[in-house]
């Protein structure tokens, strides 16, 4: 699903697109691991396909970290899309276009395809705080800023007293995150590359229509296993990108602080309701 969402963008035939082949884990996944780089082989739609096939397991997030660094050395820019994403077919166009708008305004770090399904209005765009990594683009520049050592970033994020932002406005534990990544409990770049992003005071610019929709929470999911809050319809027309004044949309945000309240309260009513069947 997420190729063929892909190859309907209005600006497929003109993207260069590379493939990141993890290796396997172990035997057991050899086979599923061989079945998705047959089919890799086979995807055309696109002005080239790269396939990088690792010859070892790298791991979510080193495979991530590798392959962004490497291509935005390559080419000074990136759009990333994982293989649980579902795109509009206006998804490239926007994310390219606010590349160019964004190129030189120092503030702005990234552009992000996905917004939460808010029942706030929103604008046609705008900024927040910090990054996120469900469809996304940046350049070297932004990307020259991410720190991998998350010890060194939670430490800063404590000094400089930015945990309750950190953690959107207490919505949301990202600091449960970021130190489960320090302890080896989760392999998350995504954590350091929103953290790294706040602490230099930087921007991303979000769409206030999803272009992306998220289909990988399940049982199968390493991390994840219910994304059930996060679903949404991806936008059916074109989003006009102008140049913002870099500065945060407060109300934007205390949007997303909002539906993060709404998941919360929704899981604890679902969980509350399994314990009361129970009895």
């Amino acid at each position: 699903m997420t190729v063929d969402a892909l190859r309907q963008n209005r600006l497929a035939a003109e993207s260069e697109l590379y493939i990141f082949s993890d290796g396997t884990k172990n035997e057991k996944n050899a086979a599923a691991v061989s079945s998705v780089r047959e089919f890799v082989h086979s995807i055309t739609g696109f002005k080239s396909v790269t396939i990088i096939e690792r010859d070892k397991n790298y791991g979510l997030a080193n495979s991530i970290i590798d392959g962004v660094t490497m291509l935005v050395n390559k080419f000074g820019k990136i759009i990333v899309v994982e293989d649980d994403l579902v795109t509009s077919k206006y998804f490239l166009e926007y994310l390219n276009t606010a590349l160019d708008v964004y190129a030189d305004v120092q503030e702005v770090v990234s552009i992000h395809g996905y917004m939460y399904p808010s029942r706030q209005s929103l604008p046609e765009t705008f900024l927040i705080r910090g990054t996120d990594c469900w469809g996304w683009a940046t350049w070297k520049r932004g990307w020259d800023l991410f720190e991998k050592d998350s010890r060194k970033l939670l430490d800063e994020l404590q000094r400089r007293d930015l945990l309750f932002a950190f953690d959107w406005d207490g919505s949301y534990d990202n600091t449960r995150m970021l130190k489960q990544q320090i302890n080896g409990k989760v392999d998350s770049w995504a954590i350091r590359w929103y953290a790294s992003a706040l602490l230099k005071e930087k921007l991303t610019l979000f769409p206030g229509v999803s272009l992306v929709n998220n289909i990988g929470g399940d049982s199968e999911g390493t991390h994840t296993k219910s994304l059930e809050e996060f679903q949404t319809t991806v936008a059916q027309a074109p989003l006009n990108v102008k140049r913002l004044t870099p500065l945060e949309d407060v109300k934007a945000r205390a949007a997303i602080v909002e539906f993060y309240k709404s998941v919360h309260q929704s899981v604890f009513q679902k969980t509350w309701k399994k314990i009361i069947t129970y009895f």
